[in-house]
């Protein structure tokens, strides 16, 4: 859910416990919409610099 919600790996992994390489390998199935988000990041983020 952390990661879903746009937290960190690195933190996520610290409050879990875990090295990143374990969270990822546990929790990687749980990942849903990433890209999509990413992607939605990146065009708010050319928007707010007046790039595009």
């Amino acid at each position: 859910m952390w990661l879903n919600a746009g937290v960190s790996e690195t933190l996520v992994a610290r409050w879990a416990g875990h090295s990143v390489a374990v969270l990822k390998k546990i929790y990687v199935k749980c990942l849903v919409g990433e890209e999509e988000r990413a992607k939605k990041q990146i065009a708010e983020a050319y928007g707010r610099h007046g790039h595009g």
